[in-house]
């Protein structure tokens, strides 16, 4: 693994994540489904990060023998980069959606 004995990148890339998703959340008031995946996400990334502060390295204690050990913040990440990714897709009217639709009709101009 590229960062396994580098935890400060781990680190220091979790705080710039948190960051980056704190300002989409401030940014995006009216998009509730684009917010609650980003506070999943926000809030996975906040719970590795205070393990990696705490001991050094994320718990993983959930292990159901047929999928690989994982924890809750690894969860909450997961679901929420899936209904973001629906967000982002699916939601008509969806004002991300219509930006990235904007910026492919004129990229074709």
């Amino acid at each position: 693994w590229i960062f396994k004995n580098r935890p400060q990148a781990f680190i220091a890339i979790s705080i710039i994540i948190i960051f980056i998703i704190g300002i989409n959340l401030y940014r995006r008031k009216n998009l509730v489904l684009y917010r609650v995946s980003l506070s999943l996400i926000l809030s996975g990334a906040l719970g590795n990060l205070i393990d990696r502060l705490r001991i050094g390295a994320v718990i993983d204690f959930l292990d159901f023998r047929i999928w690989p050990v994982f924890n809750i913040a690894d969860s909450a990440i997961t679901i929420g980069a899936i209904l973001l990714a629906y967000a982002i897709l699916f939601q008509k009217g969806n004002s991300i959606n219509n930006q990235i639709n904007l910026k492919n009709a004129s990229d074709n101009l």
